[in-house]
């Protein structure tokens, strides 16, 4: 039997290509939620769609930044060892 491929045989079963035989099924996340399982190069669980800032609120996105780029940590002065009594300490010196 004459079996006729056209673009439509993929859609109907499986894929009948060797070209394609390395993909694995993922789940596409897309920014609204909404979510398609698809077939990727890579064998990944969950695929997330970049989410365009410049449709976000602007409290969102200003949130959304200091997320990815947080301030710089604040530098540690150091301690004095002036008002300490050392006598307090003295018997975890000796053995």
């Amino acid at each position: 039997a004459c079996v006729r491929s056209n673009s439509n045989r993929a859609a109907i079963s499986h894929l009948h290509r060797q070209l394609y035989g390395r993909l694995y099924p993922v789940l596409l996340v897309n920014t609204d939620g909404s979510t398609v399982r698809l077939r990727y190069r890579e064998p990944k669980r969950i695929l997330m769609m970049p989410l365009d800032s410049n449709t976000l609120p602007e409290a969102e996105r200003k949130a959304r930044l200091r997320r990815h780029f947080p301030s710089k940590p604040k530098a540690k002065e150091e301690e004095t060892f002036e008002g300490i009594d050392l006598d307090t300490y003295k018997k975890f010196w000796k053995k």
